[in-house]
C-alpha cells in the first residue's frame, strides 16, 4: 500500500513500518515536499496514488470540497509518539488495506 506520511508525523515512521505490505510508504521529506502546503501535498498524493496519513484536519476539509482521491487516514488521538503510530499501523494493516480498497470510504478516523 502507498501511504504518504504528513510532516506532522516523524519522518521515521516509514523505517519502523517493517511488514511488506508497507513497503511503498513515504514521507513528505523524501519525496521533496517537506514544508509544503496542504493542497501540495494533496495533488502530490492524488498523482502519484498515495493515501495520506496525517493528524491535520485540513486534509478533511479538503476531502469536503475536492472528494477523492487521494483518501486519509487521519489520527485523531492527539499527540502519539511515533512508535505507537507505528504500533497501530501493524496491528491494523488488515484494516488499512481494507479501507484503501474500499471505493466507497474516503477517510479513515483513528480516534
Amino acid at each position: 500500500m502507498k501511504l504518504l506520511f504528513d510532516q506532522n508525523i516523524s519522518f521515521r515512521i516509514v523505517q519502523m513500518l517493517h511488514l511488506p505490505v508497507f513497503a511503498d510508504c513515504r514521507h513528505v521529506q523524501t519525496v521533496g515536499l517537506n514544508d509544503s502546503n496542504d493542497l501540495d501535498i494533496w495533488k502530490f498524493a492524488k498523482q502519484q496514488g498515495f493515501t495520506i496519513v496525517t493528524f491535520d484536519s485540513d486534509f478533511f476539509d479538503m476531502l469536503i470540497v475536492r472528494d477523492f482521491p487521494p483518501k486519509i487516514i487521519w489520527f485523531r488521538t492527539g499527540n502519539l509518539t511515533t512508535s505507537k503510530i507505528a504500533e497501530w499501523m501493524l496491528n491494523n494493516h488488515i484494516k488499512i488495506s481494507s479501507f484503501i480498497e474500499n471505493p466507497d470510504q474516503s477517510c479513515l478516523e483513528i480516534f
